[in-house]
């Protein structure tokens, strides 16, 4: 075999292993709160993979677990026991310098309020964090963002100027700036109409499925949620007892 041959062999090899590798796994993850008698238990035993790729819809009853899950899959909040491992890297490895740094590269957050720093800019909101990051041509890179949402014409109006739709489709731009691997949305049309929602919702979908990035959401929407490949129901802190707690692939669509 040629060497040419060899480097596109093990170049098969690292893809084929990168696609078969879920995007996110949890095993047997805890989270409580408080002690003793006024310990609270918020999730319980989840183990859960998500494939490259999938997009997943969190559904359930409010208090049900929803929104913490999330964030320990984002990197934001640590389980007590279990293992969390996201695009390849346990996130208990990862002091929290690491884990910042990590989470700022690889996982795009989308909030249900839209967290927008009130004195800057559509276009500041967006480039000031990749800026931060370390990113070159952070301000280009955001200008396309912003383009790539429907804000092309918006880039110097501040989030008092624009309407909630909008401010949404910064958030999202935002996120998607660092283009990461995996995406998170907690209720992200829950601060919208429905028209406006739909709208997010579509744009949210059309770039996911343009940047092969993997999608999880927590939604209260039912339509929503039926666009996923998947949803996962949580009751009481549980992965709902009629479900498959591990599985790890998305369905094939035809």
């Amino acid at each position: 075999m040629t060497s040419l041959g060899r480097r596109e062999t093990r170049r098969r090899a690292f893809w084929m292993a990168y696609m078969i590798e879920p995007a996110v796994e949890l095993d047997n993850v805890d989270l409580s709160l408080g002690r003793g008698a006024a310990r609270v238990h918020i999730l319980k035993d989840i183990s859960l993979h998500i494939g490259r790729g999938e997009t997943i819809g969190m559904v359930g009853p409010s208090g049900s677990g929803k929104s913490t899950l999330l964030m320990i899959m984002a990197g934001l909040e640590r389980p007590d026991a279990g293992r969390v491992k996201v695009d390849g890297v346990t996130l208990s490895d990862l002091g929290e310098d690491a884990l910042a740094r990590f989470r700022g590269a690889r996982i795009g957050i989308v909030f249900q309020s839209f967290h927008l720093i009130p004195t800057m800019t559509a276009l500041e909101n967006v480039a000031i964090p990749l800026e931060l990051a370390g990113v070159g041509d952070a301000f280009g890179r955001a200008r396309a963002e912003l383009q790539a949402v429907g804000l092309g014409e918006r880039l110097s109006h501040y989030p008092a100027q624009l309407s909630g739709g909008e401010q949404q489709r910064v958030a999202l731009a935002r996120a998607l700036a660092p283009r990461p691997a995996i995406l998170v949305a907690d209720e992200p049309t829950g601060n919208l109409d429905e028209a406006n929602g739909a709208a997010i919702v579509e744009l949210m979908f059309d770039l996911k499925r343009e940047r092969g990035a993997t999608l999880i959401l927590v939604t209260h929407d039912p339509g929503l949620a039926a666009k996923c490949d998947r949803t996962i129901k949580l009751r009481s802190g549980r992965i709902d007892g009629g479900q498959p707690q591990a599985q790890a692939w998305p369905k094939l669509r035809a």
